[in-house]
């Protein structure tokens, strides 16, 4: 069996970042996938599940809901391996095109101190786990050692 394109990344080269994983064509239309890397695989601890889920439901939320993009958000969620998330979107697009954006999201993360979007036993199937003060901190960790002063090391897979 072939290996998935991320699969191929060297994870052991990969530093945090946001990262183009792939392009797929929709039809006459091209959906692209980011890798937002938020802490750096097998170099440091990974986030623990209460923190992604709260950053999950902010992310989401905020996203469908902006202005611009929010029309072409297809998916935000966490991966696996509980290093970073997925965002894709509907459109041709590279990661420097997107900083703006997650820049603001980021900074909405950090900030937020209200009850969680969709934190509830109705609305949620594991609405307990959830943790805004850990999601507040680490949003505001990815902003200032990743996202304020990005550079191509972070935009582009390394070799």
């Amino acid at each position: 069996m072939e290996k998935i394109t991320s699969f191929t990344i060297d994870h052991i080269k990969l530093i945090p970042g946001v990262y183009v994983s792939r392009k797929d064509p929709v039809g006459t239309s091209i959906i692209t996938t980011f890798d937002i890397r938020m802490t750096k695989p097998n170099g440091e601890p990974v986030m623990n599940t209460a923190e992604m889920h709260a950053i999950e439901h902010l992310a989401a939320t905020y996203l469908r809901n902006h202005k611009d993009f929010g029309s072409k958000i297809i998916y935000f969620g966490p991966m696996g391996c509980r290093t970073g998330f997925y965002l894709l979107l509907a459109g041709d697009y590279e990661s420097k095109n997107i900083i703006p954006l997650l820049t603001e999201l980021f900074e909405f993360i950090r900030d937020f101190k209200d009850e969680i979007p969709g934190a509830s036993a109705k609305d949620c199937g594991n609405y307990l786990d959830m943790n805004l003060p850990m999601a507040n901190y680490l949003a505001n960790k990815f902003l200032n050692e990743v996202l304020y002063h990005i550079d191509e090391s972070r935009l582009v897979y390394p070799n």
